[in-house]
């Protein structure tokens, strides 16, 4: 509605035209303060501007009125717009929202180390970014899913390690002296006892072979992280190893040109030039590339795969990183600028009040699939899609696994399904329901309705601000407006049942629509027990 709007007062204006919606609804659909932009130009009061600008709409189909209060032009909406617009939409689903924005989009998440199973951080940036992944998608983005492995580097030696450890304790029954860093875990029972059917059990014990050992191992431990991000509806559609790259280097390295140098045996890239705090170290006096080298590397294949905009998500101990980043960008020719890099705070997690006990068999971090085993997948999205993913979020378990108002993934199934229970209860066809027309409703359902209908607009804000909670914010407003109609308003048996029954039908779209961007199927009933 919204761009339909902007684009007719563009045209009519010859210039862009802020809208808004005001906050007493009694005053309009939308507003804008065009009058006060114009009244140095005409050299008029915004108020007179107005009132003649509001007087040129007198043949509008698309508003029932046009007024001028107080310097802002309001607009109200006409039954037989909003009416036209519900019938589309209801007779075209699959497009309600879309648009056909075609400009190339990279985005790069979670990209978490192939080292263990994914903990319940990695899951606050996976869900933030495939939620912006399908909000894009929905408005027409070619927009490509990218998830970057770190197979390369201590990590993956640390890997080999923790495999060969953890077997000659538990297979071989030696006892074995751990040092203070290495991973811990169930997975790597499955792990060692692979790799003694793949290698024969000498491998657990030959240090030289840990490189070898890991290698082998980080590809079973990306088939868990893959698994787990499956169980949350987070798919991937390209996957590049960080051991890949390296091969470019000395071409890459080149293509730096003055952006690095050697000093003390070392390569620095002369990121302080560039915004950063100091330089950066990129090859070790051993000559073993730093982990930046190996970013480097990868943000120029990114840029050479030639698309107009590329997306990292971070987590927010990461946030120093962005500097030294960018300023490799710019050295290698590219404009820093097309590169935006989001952050993902970390999370804080509760259960009945208290702090959640970390599992000694995950390694003493909280997996990610454990939560989703308890509460779901989808109250796990709908809790990393309700916050801004840059501030600090903290969660109770308990307040999600209630079948109440109080939980708001509840609350807004409840809708979608009571709709469903309210269609089932009436004598009219879902045909007679769709033919009927959308005028003549009273001041509540001409809310709901035009609610139900902001949901496009609330998709382009919510990708356009990367602000995905504002469609859960939206989604629980709506659910809110939808319960609060049923018990004002009696339909079944109503005089304008069949209208009523479409307005809802409206409602149900754009909550199914919405839930679906989350990553959310709707559900259609709700158990007695859950009612």
């Amino acid at each position: 509605m919204k761009q339909r709007v902007s684009v007719l007062l563009r045209e009519k204006f010859g210039r862009e035209v802020v809208l808004e919606k005001p906050k007493d609804r009694s005053f309009g659909h939308f507003a804008t303060p065009i009058a006060f932009s114009l009244a140095k130009e005409l050299r008029k009061s915004p108020m007179i501007i107005a009132e003649e600008l509001a007087s040129s709409f007198n043949e509008s189909e698309i508003f029932s009125s046009v007024e001028s209060v107080k310097g802002y032009l309001n607009f109200r909406l006409s039954e037989d717009f909003l009416s036209e617009y519900s019938t589309w939409a209801l007779d075209n689903p699959s497009n309600f929202g879309k648009q056909d924005k075609k400009s190339k989009i990279l985005l790069e998440f979670v990209s978490a180390n192939p080292t263990g199973p994914l903990h319940i951080g990695h899951a606050r940036g996976a869900v933030y970014g495939d939620t912006l992944y399908r909000l894009a998608k929905h408005l027409g983005y070619d927009i490509t899913a990218e998830y970057y492995v770190n197979d390369a580097g201590n990590q993956i030696d640390l890997l080999g390690l923790s495999i060969q450890l953890y077997g000659r304790e538990n297979i071989l029954k030696e006892k074995v002296d751990y040092p203070e860093s290495y991973y811990r875990g169930d997975y790597l029972e499955a792990l060692a006892k692979g790799a003694v059917d793949k290698f024969g059990i000498k491998i657990l014990s030959d240090e030289n072979r840990q490189k070898e050992l890991a290698l082998w191992a980080k590809d079973g431990v990306m088939e868990i992280v893959v698994d787990s991000l499956a169980n949350l509806n987070i798919h991937f559609d390209t996957f590049v190893n960080e051991s890949s790259l390296y091969n470019d280097w000395d071409r890459v390295m080149q293509k730096m040109g003055d952006g690095i140098y050697k000093k003390e045996d070392k390569i620095w890239i002369a990121s302080e030039a560039k915004g950063d705090d100091n330089d950066r170290v990129v090859v070790r006096e051993d000559g073993r590339p730093t982990y930046l080298a190996g970013d480097i590397v990868y943000h120029n294949q990114k840029f050479e795969r030639g698309y107009e905009h590329y997306i990292n998500i971070w987590g927010a101990d990461h946030h120093g990183y962005i500097p030294r980043v960018n300023a490799a960008v710019e050295y290698l020719g590219y404009d820093s600028n097309k590169l935006e890099t989001l952050l993902s705070q970390m999370v804080s997690l509760l259960k009945d009040g208290e702090p959640y006990k970390m599992s000694k068999r995950a390694g003493n971090v909280i997996l990610m699939s454990d939560i989703v085993d308890e509460i779901g997948s989808d109250a796990l999205r709908f809790i990393f899609a309700s916050k801004k993913s840059d501030t600090a979020l903290e969660f109770d378990l308990a307040e999600f696994k209630k079948q109440d108002s109080s939980n708001p993934i509840f609350y807004i199934q409840y809708a979608h399904a009571r709709i469903q229970t309210i269609l089932s209860k009436s004598n009219f066809s879902k045909e007679d329901i769709l033919k009927s027309t959308l005028k003549g409703l009273d001041e509540n359902a001409d809310t709901l309705l035009f609610d139900a209908l902001l949901l496009p607009e609330v998709i382009e804000d919510a990708f356009s601000s990367r602000q995905v909670q504002k469609l859960s914010d939206y989604l629980k407003a709506l659910a809110a407006s939808l319960h609060k109609f049923y018990y004002d308003c009696k339909i079944i048996g109503n005089d304008d049942e069949a209208k009523l029954l479409k307005l809802l039908l409206v409602v149900a779209l754009s909550l199914k629509t919405g839930l679906s961007i989350l990553g959310i199927e709707a559900k259609d009933s709700m158990s007695k027990e859950e009612e």
